[in-house]
């Protein structure tokens, strides 16, 4: 079993169990981008650059989803409607989470 360490908010909900509702724990998209997430965050590793840490709703959000727009900067814009039904499609929103890594609570925080 490899260990990675990824950088979570503090404030973020804990990790619901497999296919339980998403609560925005952010785990999944912090490993590693989805195929989407790749595209728009031009990496195959690390944390998806399109990841949004919401304040007030204490969450992770796709922003492909939620900050479509910002994503596409001015010239796109007016894809973001497209981008958000394709990212809704392609993430597997709604339908539970998949992610079946596991965070360690016993991992020392970081400094």
């Amino acid at each position: 079993m490899t260990h990675r360490i990824i950088h979570i908010h503090p404030l973020a909900p804990p990790k619901p169990a497999v296919g339980a509702p998403c609560n925005g724990c952010g785990i999944c998209c912090l490993a590693e981008p989805c195929p989407l997430g790749m595209a728009l965050s031009k990496r195959r590793t690390g944390a998806c650059a399109a990841l949004r840490w919401d304040d007030d709703q204490r969450r992770y959000w796709c922003g492909a989803i939620r900050d479509a727009e910002a994503l596409l900067g001015p010239r796109w814009r007016w894809a973001a409607p497209l981008l958000r039904r394709l990212a809704r499609r392609w993430t597997a929103a709604g339908t539970g989470c998949d992610a079946t890594l596991e965070p360690d609570p016993q991992a020392p925080a970081p400094r």
